[in-house]
Formats: structure tokens, sequence, C-alpha cells
């Protein structure tokens, strides 16, 4: 596996390996913020659209790949008010179906950790459904539960679920 910071003309370009990675994870119940069933001219065009944050500087992009097969993805979101630039979301950690229960996911993690870490980022944060195995995820990465939000988002079948804030104090070098 290989993990590479994708830059704007790469993100366009694996926005379809992308979008089928995307569609995988609302299919199989994951919380990122799109009900079922997502097409794949939707999924393309959201990743598509992520490309211009990424030229700006707004959002980092990561893929793992097995080969040439995208089987991962994770973004920061870094805030764009003067207060606020000491810290960044961490948003879309998802592993393809075929790919999970081998450490993907935490090499994917602390890719984002890592990368913030050199760009003078202190605190990041997240939020994630409430029970979803992503949650022992970040607790055994070091993250802190902040507390949850009821009926936050609605999950891909639309049923409203509560949302867990997590955080992590990450040292800047």
């Amino acid at each position: 596996m290989t993990v590479t910071r994708l830059d704007a003309p790469r993100l366009r370009a694996r926005a379809a390996e992308l979008a089928g990675l995307l569609i995988g994870a609302v299919d199989d119940g994951a919380s990122l913020g799109f009900l079922a069933p997502l097409g794949r001219a939707a999924a393309e065009a959201w990743w598509e659209e992520r490309a211009a944050g990424v030229a700006a500087g707004r959002l980092a992009v990561w893929t793992a790949q097995d080969g040439d097969r995208v089987v991962g993805t994770v973004g920061l979101a870094f805030p764009d008010k003067p207060n606020s630039r000491h810290r960044a979301e961490l948003v879309k950690l998802i592993v393809h179906r075929d790919a999970r229960g081998k450490g993907l996911g935490r090499t994917l993690l602390t890719a984002a950790e890592e990368s913030a870490v050199a760009a003078g980022v202190s605190l990041l944060h997240l939020d994630t459904e409430t029970d979803s195995p992503a949650e022992h995820l970040y607790r055994s990465a070091g993250w802190t539960r902040a507390g949850a939000i009821p009926d936050y988002a609605a999950s891909p079948a639309g049923v409203l679920r509560p949302t867990t804030l997590y955080y992590k104090q990450v040292a800047v070098e």
C-alpha cells in the first residue's frame, strides 16, 4: 500500500475511483453526508468539486493505493478564518470494504495527523456517527471524545442518528 497526497489535477484524475470508494462506503451504511443510493455522477461531481479546495490550500486529500487501485482516502479541511488557523478537521476517512481490518484506516489517519503537524496545526477535530466502527479507531489513536449530539445527521437510509465529536491535540514541529 502506498499513501499519496493529491494535488488538484490528480484529484480530478482520480475522481471516478474516489466516487466508487464513496459509493461503496455509503452502500455499506457509512454516514459520510450522503443518502443511499448515491449515484455515480453525483459522487464524481462531489469529488471534482473538492479540487478547488485542494488548489486553494483549504483541503488536503490523500489516497491509499494497492497497486493502481484506490482502496482508501482521508482529508483535512483547513478553516479560512484567522483565529482558527491552528486547527483542521479530519474529513472523509474511507477504507474500501475489501481492505478493512488491515490497518489502512490507521495508516491514513497517521498520514493526516503527521501532515497537520508539519503544517503547524496543533488541534484536530472530527465528527463520526455514534457507535460506528470508526469510533474504536479514533479512541485507540488517542483522540478524545468531546460529546455527542442527538439526531445530528441522517444515516444513508435516512434515519436520524447521533454524532460524536472528537478532538486531538498534536505536537507542532
